[in-house]
């Protein structure tokens, strides 16, 4: 299990452990907080292809799925 600082996500880079249409590496390039201080929205962006997509937070966590850094 990754652990994540929700205040150090943005710009933080990221490998999906399966390849999401052909891309393997994504940089967090916009993090929303909401009054409390827990994140409201989370924007992945594929480097190859600068595709975004939203992204729940907490998946981050799961090393099945991602990696933390480029790999």
């Amino acid at each position: 299990m990754n652990k994540i600082n929700p205040k150090k996500l943005l710009r933080s880079k990221w490998t999906a452990v399966k390849s999401i249409n052909k891309e393997k590496h994504f940089l967090i390039t916009e993090v929303d907080f909401d009054e409390d201080g827990g994140v409201i929205l989370c924007l992945l962006e594929a480097i190859i292809s600068h595709r975004t997509t939203d992204i729940n937070w907490h998946d981050l966590k799961d090393t099945e799925q991602w990696l933390q850094g480029w790999k």
